[in-house]
């Protein structure tokens, strides 16, 4: 009963609580087991018919079953009677209160260790996220994703926000041990605010006609703005240059000519042209979805370890996969991007542009309006920053050198024993972008400590060296022109200044702990 309450008083939803005892729930043995998170029943609407069975000694009518329950558990918030708690609560509960079949899924985390939970069947990725997000207390900052990972494959992706769980998971076969991870990904939206370093100049094109008159920037905005707000093909840029794929059926890898259209994925059979009778069709994206490999080479014969694959999600072997290589990180991070925004593009294409800046809101019907409105939109997002708190102050210099050494062992960014290729693994799996970064120990050396950095999606490491002046510890990434008497202090000096450093540190990389 304790850990009933326990979870109704730290639940903050009022009218929940109110009609869970109302409802006759207040008991142990009908709540699920500890190692599930139960999300709130649905409540019904004052005039829906409500079945209820009740065990009462020597009667059977469920009327006077109510009253005897009634009587003997009191209503703990009398000043709310049903109708008002049901209307209440329907407003501001969480969307994916309001259905009422329930399945029970797992999801994991970095170090594999898995959390089970209740969830609707219509609860999007996004809804999953919240709810570890406010369940273990973490600040919200739209990286949180959830992620597909298909073990016997070798490949995963990121699940979209607006996407149904339970579609992702109908698409698994019975014996297959594929999981869900919940995560950092700040590559995940950053695109939006740095177009122009993920699609580069020569890998987007539109029609002959338009291209001459636009600049790379104006096309970057325009392939975002269309795939966003679903106007014509023909209209819309697209993706092109060379990649290595896998042959049906063999082990060789050949290079192609690729051409990536909302219509389709294509290869030229004739050198580089675009010419309709020498494109070849791959692949769509209505019933396909875009896949990283893990491990291109080993398992796949790769030539390089930048690979990735279309599936279509009605598909579960190596056979249904269409195996890609690029030459390196940048051009697979235009590939997998661009073909993330076409499948929104078509599987949301019923969404409008609108404007809700007035008292009432309207549809922008106008193309040229509805672009500058999204880019006002996106400069404005990039002007919001998210702030780290710390509660710990730097130390002073009369502090001993031991205490100085063990403070940064609390702090999320700090990865005490991880080699080299965990810190490369880690990095990547959330978000080969400027500024991510964690500190660990150094392999090499005991007593010295590694900054690993991700610039131009490139992950450098920076040794830490200890620096003894005149008695004191100090810690330095220049050689002791820089001196810091902790790791703290130095973190939170480069989160402000780049110096040495190729970009300031702005995204730790932390454990997930469901």
């Amino acid at each position: 009963m304790n850990n009933t309450l326990d979870d109704l008083h730290t639940s903050g939803r009022l009218g929940e609580k109110a009609e869970i005892f109302h409802s006759g729930k207040g008991n142990v043995s009908g709540l699920p087991s500890p190692a599930l998170i139960p999300l709130p029943a649905p409540l019904l609407p004052p005039n829906a018919q409500k079945t209820r069975t009740t065990l009462c000694k020597g009667d059977r009518s469920n009327k006077e079953g109510e009253e005897s329950l009634a009587s003997t558990v009191p209503n703990p918030f009398p000043e709310l009677i049903p109708s008002t708690v049901s209307s209440l609560v329907s407003e501001c509960v969480l969307p994916w209160t309001k259905s009422s079949a329930t399945q029970v899924i797992k999801v994991y985390n970095e170090d594999n260790t898995s959390r089970a939970v209740e969830v609707p069947h219509d609860i999007t990725a996004r809804d999953i996220c919240q709810l570890f997000v406010l369940k273990n207390h973490y600040v919200d900052d739209h990286s949180w994703t959830l992620f597909e990972h298909l073990s016997h494959l070798g490949i995963e992706r990121t699940i979209e926000d607006h996407e149904s769980v339970m579609e992702v998971l109908s698409g698994w076969g019975m014996d297959t041990d594929n999981r869900l991870y919940f995560r950092k990904n700040y590559a995940k939206y950053e695109f939006f605010k740095k177009p122009l370093e993920f699609f580069p100049d020569h890998m987007v094109s539109i029609s002959n006609e338009t291209n001459g008159t636009m600049n790379h920037s104006q096309l970057i905005q325009l392939f975002l703005y269309t795939t966003q707000t679903f106007l014509n093909s023909s209209t819309c840029p697209e993706i092109h240059g060379h990649l290595h794929a896998k042959e049906q059926g063999r082990k060789s890898w050949k290079k192609f000519y690729f051409v990536l259209r909302r219509s389709g994925l294509y290869f030229s059979n004739k050198g580089t042209s675009k010419e309709p009778r020498h494109l070849q069709f791959i692949a769509e994206f209505s019933e396909s979805d875009v896949y990283t490999l893990l491990s291109a080479k080993k398992l796949h014969g790769a030539p390089t370890d930048h690979g990735f694959c279309v599936k279509s999600t009605k598909g579960g072997s190596v056979r249904d996969l269409k195996l890609l290589c690029a030459d390196d990180e940048q051009t697979r991070t235009c590939w997998v991007t661009a073909m993330r925004l076409f499948k929104r593009s078509i599987s949301e294409n019923s969404l409008v542009a609108m404007d809700f800046s007035g008292q009432k809101s309207r549809v922008i019907e106008n193309p040229s309006e509805a672009l500058s409105v999204a880019v006002e939109e996106g400069l404005s997002w990039r002007r919001k920053s998210c702030h780290r708190l710390s509660s710990h102050g730097s130390p002073s210099t009369s502090q001993s050198s031991m205490s100085n050494i063990a403070l940064h062992l609390a702090q999320p960014w700090f990865h005490s024993k991880l080699s080299r290729d965990e810190a490369h693994r880690l990095i990547t799996q959330q978000g080969l972008i400027d500024g991510v970064f964690l500190l660990r120990d150094s392999q090499s050396n005991p007593k010295t400590f590694v900054l690993s950095l991700c610039h131009t999606q490139k992950i450098k490491h920076f040794q830490i060296l200890p620096v003894d002046d005149e008695g004191e510890l100090f810690f330095s990434l220049d050689d002791g022109h820089t001196q810091f008497t902790d790791l703290i202090q130095l973190v939170e000096f480069y989160q402000l200044n780049r110096g040495v450093l190729p970009c300031k540190l702005k995204h730790h990389c932390a454990r997930v702990t469901l």
